[in-house]
């Protein structure tokens, strides 16, 4: 059995002010040695310069690895070619491969752009390099808010799988029954990959709820009544918060999960909290 990776999403600061306070932010999570860092698509989801630099300076600063997130909608084969072999010249081996959120002038689910799903971008990536990266690619346990069914959601998420990713980290989420259901309905499925959970800290009332209705993410009624009632006091919403995901990930690990990896929204010491209530070391 392979041992459990534990890793944090940071993504490209957006003002000067956040590219001043990253650094310290990145020493601190590094500290801990996570397997990964990853980081998320350009600040404001623009373009893959945020990404690109992000990446190489925790690199450079920390020495451990960094995977970029790679979106391609709206893109073509040529632009996604020479972000690759970009990637490849700078010394990176993790790639997390993703469709990206489509405009808001979309189509139901049509993608604008050469790529119309993840799998194509996977089967991309293989295809001109392949196996110079790790791939590791989304997976939603409480399924895509645009799938159309949940068998339909596992169907995408197989042939992300059949397309040669590596591994998967989910969408998070706070019932763990959702996880290890997605995780049996993959093994039935003969998906052998590892399914990391993602882990989001609850910091904030106002943009948990924000996030959530974005991504899908289902905040049981019993936490989103607490998080209300603390929402004006921080310091006890960072206490509840970090005992509820606490809990959760407790669950996770005794049911064999094969890691954790947080989203750390730019900040260390919400992610760290949970990292020294689990006991969690390299």
């Amino acid at each position: 059995m392979n041992p459990q990776s534990f890793s944090f999403e940071l993504f490209p600061p957006r003002t000067p002010e956040g590219a001043t306070r990253l650094p310290a932010i990145v020493g601190k999570l590094a500290a801990v040695k996570p397997a990964f860092f990853s980081v998320t698509y350009g600040a404001g989801g623009s373009d893959q310069d945020g990404t690109y630099e992000t990446v190489v300076r925790v690199v450079n600063d920390t020495g451990i690895e960094a995977a970029p997130h790679l979106t391609c909608v709206g893109s073509t084969r040529a632009k996604i070619a020479a972000l690759l072999d970009r990637y490849k010249a700078a010394g990176v081996k993790r790639i997390v491969a993703l469709r990206g959120d489509l405009p808001a002038t979309a189509v139901s689910s049509e993608a604008p752009g050469e790529f119309g799903y993840a799998n194509e971008l996977v089967e991309f990536i293989r295809a001109t390099h392949g196996r110079d990266f790790q791939v590791e690619v989304a997976a939603y346990p409480e399924m895509h808010p645009q799938a159309t069914s949940a068998d339909a959601d596992l169907a995408a998420f197989k042939r992300k799988a059949e397309a040669g990713a590596d591994a998967a980290i989910t969408q998070y989420f706070f019932n763990a029954d959702a996880y290890f259901d997605f995780a049996d309905r993959c093994a039935k499925a003969n998906l052998k990959l590892p399914i990391v959970p993602g882990i989001m800290p609850i910091t904030n009332h106002a943009q948990l709820t924000r996030f959530s209705a974005a991504c899908g993410a289902e905040i049981p009624r019993w936490i989103r009544l607490r998080l209300e009632l603390l929402k004006d006091d921080k310091a006890a919403l960072l206490d509840f918060g970090t005992e509820v995901i606490t809990r959760l990930c407790e669950t996770l690990l005794k049911g064999g999960v094969p890691g954790l990896h947080f989203y750390t929204l730019n900040q260390s010491e919400p992610t760290l909290r949970l990292w020294r209530n689990l006991g969690l070391r390299r």
